[in-house]
């Protein structure tokens, strides 16, 4: 049965783990209650994976062919797909991941080995109960079911789907609008609205029904085949509008000719490739804005200090190539407007040093884009001077909202066409701003934090005082539920991988169902079947992260700088250690110092490593050199332990390590140095969401060990054009890279194969400019999207509000403003504080809205 059941060793999505499970445990009854003896004989706990799997081979003894049997058969596939259990005796819960997105929950008794299955809010009652018991019983505990809203929204069903939101809607939009001719209404009603500050774009009102369209776009496909193909729109121009056609068809008869063919098809006969065809051709996106809100958001000296890493560098060169793909679109569509980007940041007065404290400062290499700082203001209406922590940002963001919201009406002199938030802070403001004034919103998470911190959605209160999750949490819900469409860099930044003993689901995966017990239960936070999420892949800004090996355009001006930086054996304000053996190779590191970027956990490898400290010298590049220059509760912690770890493993002589560089260009140069070494570059993050360093490494050249917990793991084919390694595992992670240098030390043609593999793995799938050109038929398309389904969309917009402001709002309350104290101290934190037990808080109206039985993947 296993077999059959599980072509490949996974369950296809149809096969039910609580149907297939009793018969299991019936041919396996003996070995099965031993097992499940061992998880209830410690009483009531949350056993994660490893522990079950460990259980599970314990209960076979040193009998090798039943261990074996086990692990092979289906009750053993399970207990590997199984992320977590909750043990209540007699019973075990367990919460079963068969398929990335694909969940089940299931109830064993452990005494009769009875099988149930259950909903994933009973599921996570079960959670609970191990940490608020109370809570957990009480009916009138906050539960919220997203999913519930979304019953007449299309879900793609594959798992190997997953992120090709587009497709999906571009499929389903061609099924909708063919067959009665009413249904093109619809997109009727969507072109005739198409106009740019008024002025009509495409058709005028004359052209009210689908008939009088396809009579006009007839007349004017054969009257275009008359004309020469480059013959301007201008010189037409008076013969369109007499049947009803406006400017943005195109900006020559043979562009005009390919717009009018595409919507003819998309008339007579819509399928998905003419819908992504017609929905990149129309003139929808002219404005865009972009908010990044926290940290020091600027174009120089800003890398490295608090909260600021490579998203600064993601969005810029987004920035960058959103403007380049809409004036080509714009000129092609024979338009003559100018497009505007406008990313919106905090203006910071104590500014560092760097420009965080100027309104309003061009986007370099760009015409028509612009950073827009608005500051946070104090209760009594002044600007807040301070940096603040992303973590302890909430209680400014509502005003925040708001003061932007005027500043971009006044700058764009009208609404944006798209707005695109970036992580928790930014999302949040982009769906209040999205919703304020009806627009299309895009969010892009970066980082979800729910997945870098274990269980700290069940363990929040005691973090809370700490990172604020109670308020972050809530965030991302409203804004992934908010957004029209989601852009994720990788498949595992939604979904995870395929289900193994290692695996891990994706961030927004784990955002399907969960709780935050004495605050609020999630029956479904996000579901990654969603068709609003897409994968966009950002590339590396090739004029700055070049070839070493491209001579002609090295920055040799800049070698004397790097020589110092690397080399120079005199401890300064800018680096610590020297590196005593300039002959070896170099394995290199930059990104900020915090315990998800794992930085200390390399050196810490490193140290320990006795054979690949013979091979290789250690350069890190990140955070502050001392902990009296931070105010960073978390790097300061690094900070420390970084001077522990040289000190510890008696690593001068060994290690460099340089303070956060901000020169980007002068960044690109340093990779190229480090590879003159024939070294490598190292990304040891506990987990990372994308990885632009790795993009960078590669595209200079330089071999990369990166992180197998999220998206470089996607980024590099491994022992290919890059090397996986494991950050949870430090002596397997040290002993591969050891490995790979004693390879390249026999055979030196090895590091040459590894470098250009990781090149042509770079040139053939990270560009920005396709990045581009998917985002903005994101935002044409699903700005058609949002038109359909109205009143559900609506419902769930309501619902959205009303959470916002009994749920956050209240959380907020409890995060104190720079130089305050909070309303109620963070270790109180309790349901009867943030979630108080009077009826009109928690009664059945909210707990129960549209909370109903669901069918789950």
């Amino acid at each position: 049965m296993a077999s059959s059941s599980m072509p490949g060793g996974v369950l296809r999505r149809s096969d039910s783990v609580a149907d297939m499970m009793p018969e299991e445990l019936r041919q396996s009854r003996y070995q099965m209650k031993r097992c499940f003896q061992r998880y209830v004989s410690k009483g009531r706990r949350l056993m994660k994976n490893w522990q079950l799997v460990e259980e599970l081979e314990r209960s076979a003894d040193d009998d090798k062919l039943e261990k074996a049997k086990l692990a092979e058969g289906f009750l053993g596939y399970v207990i590997c797909s199984t992320q977590e259990a909750v043990v209540l005796p007699p019973f075990v819960a367990f919460a079963v991941r068969t398929n990335p997105g694909v969940w089940e929950y299931i109830k064993v008794h452990s005494g009769d080995l009875s099988v149930e299955q259950v909903t994933p809010a009973d599921y996570l009652k079960c959670k609970e109960t191990l940490f608020d018991d109370k809570w957990a019983r009480d009916h009138n505990s906050l539960e919220v079911d997203f999913g519930a809203l979304d019953l007449s929204t299309p879900h793609l069903t594959l798992p190997s789907s997953i992120g090709n939101g587009t497709q999906f809607v571009s499929r389903f939009m061609s099924s909708k609008l063919s067959g009665k001719s009413e249904n093109m209404k619809l997109l009727l009603d969507y072109l005739l609205a198409l106009n740019y500050r008024g002025e009509k774009l495409m058709i005028s009102e004359t052209l009210d029904t689908v008939d009088k369209l396809q009579t006009a776009l007839l007349l004017a496909e054969v009257f275009l085949t008359s004309l020469p193909r480059n013959t301007p729109y201008q010189k037409f121009e008076p013969k369109f509008q007499e049947w009803g056609l406006e400017k943005g068809w195109g900006d020559s008869a043979e562009t005009c000719r390919e717009t009018l063919n595409c919507i003819s098809e998309v008339l007579q006969a819509p399928d998905p490739v003419n819908m992504e065809k017609f929905f990149s051709r129309v003139p929808s996106v002219f404005n865009i804005v972009i908010f990044s809100i926290h940290g020091y958001f600027g174009q120089e000296k800003v890398l490295g200090l608090p909260d600021t890493g490579g998203q600064v560098v993601y969005i810029l060169d987004q920035v960058r190539a959103l403007e380049e793909e809409l004036l080509q679109r714009i000129k092609q569509q024979g338009l003559n407007i100018t497009p505007k980007i406008l990313v919106l940041t905090r203006l910071i007065p104590e500014a560092k040093g760097t420009k965080c404290n100027v309104e309003l400062e061009p986007v370099e290499h760009t015409k028509h884009s612009s950073i827009l700082r608005v500051p946070f203001k104090t209760d009594d209406g002044k600007d807040l001077r301070q940096w603040v922590s992303r973590f302890d940002i909430y209680p400014y963001l509502e005003r925040y909202a708001q003061d932007s919201s005027v500043k971009i009406l006044d700058i764009l002199e009208g609404k944006p066409d798209l707005v695109i938030g970036n992580y928790t802070d930014g999302n949040l403001v982009a769906s209040l701003l999205s919703s304020k004034l009806g627009v299309t919103q895009g969010t892009i998470a970066h980082a979800l934090e729910k997945t870098k911190y274990e269980d700290s959605d069940v363990k929040w209160r005691e973090m809370d005082q700490k990172y604020h999750f109670s308020c972050q949490f809530t965030a991302d819900m409203i804004a992934m539920n908010t957004s029209d469409f989601i852009i994720a860099s990788t498949y595992q930044e939604i979904a995870g991988r395929p289900v193994s003993l290692k695996e891990k689901p994706g961030q927004y995966e784990s955002h399907y169902a969960f709780t935050m017990p004495g605050l609020c239960r999630y029956a479904t936070g996000i579901n990654v079947f969603d068709p609003k999420f897409n994968i966009a892949a950002p590339g590396a800004d090739q004029s700055v992260y070049f070839p070493f090996t491209v001579k002609e355009k090295r920055l040799t001006d800049l070698h004397p700088q790097i020589e110092e930086l690397l080399y120079s054996k005199e401890d300064n304000d800018e680096h610590i250690g020297y590196l005593e053996d300039r002959s070896k190779p170099t394995i290199f590191s930059m990104a900020r110092l915090d315990k998800v970027k794992n930085i200390t956990g390399l050196v810490e490898w490193y140290g320990q490593n006795k054979k690949l400290r013979d091979l290789v010298n250690l350069v890190i590049v990140g955070g502050l050199l001392e902990p009296s220059q931070s105010k960073d509760r978390e790097e300061i912690e690094e900070i420390n332990k970084m001077h522990s770890l040289i000190n510890k493993y008696q690593l001068k002589g060994q290690i460099r390590w340089i303070k956060a560089q901000t020169e980007r260009v002068r960044n690109g140069e340093l990779y190229r140095c480090i590879a003159d070494t024939r070294g490598a570059f190292v990304q040891p993050a506990l987990y990372e969401a994308f990885g632009l360093t790795v993009i960078e490494a590669m595209n200079c050249g330089l071999p990369t060990f990166a992180t197998n917990q999220g998206g470089p793991a996607e980024i590099i084919v491994d022992e290919v054009s890059g090397f996986h390694i494991n950050p949870l595992n430090g002596k397997e992670a040290s002993d591969k890279i050891a490995g790979s240098f004693q390879k390249c030390k026999e055979d030196p043609i090895y590091w040459n194969k590894m470098s250009t593999a990781g090149l042509q793995r770079i040139y053939e799938c990270y560009t920005w400019q396709i990045y581009a050109t998917k985002v903005l038929n994101m935002g044409s398309m699903y700005g058609f999207w949002r038109t359909l389904n109205k009143e559900e969309r609506q419902a769930k917009q309501r619902y959205l509000q009303m959470f916002y402001n009994l749920q956050f709002r209240q959380l907020v309350k409890t995060v104190a403003k720079l130089g305050e104290q909070p309303t109620q101290p963070a270790e109180s934190t309790a349901a009867a504080r943030i979630v108080p037990r009077p009826k009109e808080r928690q009664g059945p109206f909210l707990r129960n809205l549209l909370k109903r039985g669901r069918g789950r993947n």
